[in-house]
């Protein structure tokens, strides 16, 4: 198919100026998307696709919603911007919206761009708080792109940018698919991570560490949920070794997983939580950190060294509270937990069943990974831990000219449609969903 002349020329200026993220230049052929609208996007050629990505997982009240637009819009035309030492209504409804729906005590928040610089922040407090140097996060985990979070991040892309020398150590969390502690059952893997955990922090000795930092669900690495009782007894680790905890709940915040929060659904309250992506679904950039009493206590009479030009800028924050009323009154939530609930869970454990490629199907919400192999016996994954490989080339390929755009990652298709997605949009995508996989089928049994 021909792109449009727009498209053709948005993209001849893409790969003459714009430097791609993740990626090497001169491999590149990115989508033109042209127009988008709740849970679809338009290509260059016209080409209608159910967004299955949510973007980055991100665009939890779907596509140009106009309640958010709107929001935006009157906020440029009243106060386009305005530097963060002054207050403004914004910002400040949108802290009191965000502090009623965290879990526990977490009443202050502080304001960033993203969720990298969110979990930088979170980090920077625990350490000041503390005076300890240490930060423990999981192998297979995201934290973000800048220099702090980038050494914080599990998983293969810190290779390149890994100095070695951030104070960051590293653990296993719990993931029985691929148990690292030889688990046979939830609750074996449960206790065997807590051991393991507790064993990291008394070789490296508690007084050096500062914080746990985990994913409340590993995102980007394979969307692994955590047993029953993990969460509260990396809490109760953290208690008893005067250890910071603080959860990333940048990817699975509003709504995401059907709840608001999955610590809060979970009955557990970090000391510090980071957000971004779904609390304004990304519609202008906006991330932070929620913040428990003591440990704004501690700088109630001090200077937090740290700020950005962007704090809790009034476009984001309007658009936040626009979002979050909307995800309010017309119970998008709710939705996210129902549609996972009646719709996704049974119907993508139903597809594991007829597909000999899906080793495991694994979610909550609208938030879902399928694990694809090629030997369900021995579990051998059909790409490597943060690359890619020509089946699931092939099999994004296929999704794309049946009308879905999932995203993908090593060898999983996660499917993170908005909250908003009805259920005969749900179906829709997994039809397709279920001809992908008759082609991951085929090629797993082509392959030598």
């Amino acid at each position: 198919m021909t792109l449009t002349p727009e498209a053709a020329r948005t993209y001849e200026l893409d790969r003459r100026h714009v430097f791609h993220s993740w990626s090497a230049q001169a491999n590149l052929d990115p989508m033109v998307i042209t127009r988008a609208q709740g849970s679809h996007v338009w290509d260059g050629h016209g080409t209608k696709l159910l967004d299955f990505s949510s973007q980055l997982v991100n665009t939890n009240i779907g596509h140009q919603h106009p309640r958010v637009v709107e929001a935006i819009a009157e906020q440029a035309r009243r106060l386009a911007t305005i530097a963060p030492q002054h207050a403004n209504d914004q910002r400040a409804e949108a802290a009191r919206l965000i502090a009623e729906r965290t879990p526990g005590d977490l009443n202050r928040i502080f304001f960033t761009n993203g969720g990298a610089d969110a979990n930088e922040h979170a980090v920077r407090m625990a350490r000041l708080v503390t005076g300890r140097p240490k930060v423990l996060t999981r192998y297979r985990s995201y934290h973000g792109g800048t220099q702090t979070a980038i050494n914080l991040t599990g998983d293969p892309r810190r290779w390149p940018n890994d100095n070695g020398t951030a104070g960051v150590v590293h653990f296993f969390g719990p993931y029985l698919y691929r148990s690292h502690f030889h688990a046979e059952t939830e609750e074996q893997e449960c206790a065997r991570a807590l051991e393991h955990l507790e064993q990291v922090i008394e070789f490296e000795g508690a007084q050096t560490i500062a914080a746990v930092l985990l994913e409340a669900i590993p995102g980007t690495a394979g969307i692994m949920i955590p047993p029953p009782g993990y969460l509260a007894g990396v809490r109760e680790l953290c208690d008893r070794h005067g250890i910071v905890l603080i959860a990333d709940e940048v990817m699975t915040g509003f709504g995401r997983t059907g709840a608001w929060f999955v610590t809060a659904d979970e009955g557990v309250v970090p000391d510090l939580l980071t957000f971004a992506k779904g609390v304004n679904s990304g519609y202008v950039p906006l991330g932070g950190v929620a913040i428990s009493d003591h440990i704004s206590d501690h700088f109630g009479h001090r200077p937090y060294p740290g700020g950005l030009t962007y704090s809790g800028h009034p476009l984001a924050c309007a658009a936040a509270v626009a979002a979050i009323s909307a995800m309010d009154e017309e119970g998008i939530v709710d939705n996210a937990r129902r549609i996972g609930s009646e719709v996704l869970g049974p119907e993508l454990a139903k597809l594991a069943d007829r597909h000999a490629s899906v080793g495991e199907v694994r979610g909550r919400g609208v938030f879902w990974a399928i694990e694809l192999v090629s030997d369900p016996v021995r579990r051998t994954a059909i790409a490597p831990p943060g690359g890619s490989s020509p089946v699931m080339t092939e099999l994004f390929a296929t999704a794309k000219r049946l009308g879905l755009l999932p995203f993908t990652n090593s060898n999983r298709i996660h499917l993170v449609p908005p909250c908003t997605i009805t259920e005969a949009e749900t179906r829709e995508g997994l039809d397709i969903v279920d001809a992908v996989l008759d082609r991951a089928d085929e090629l797993v049994t082509e392959q030598p």
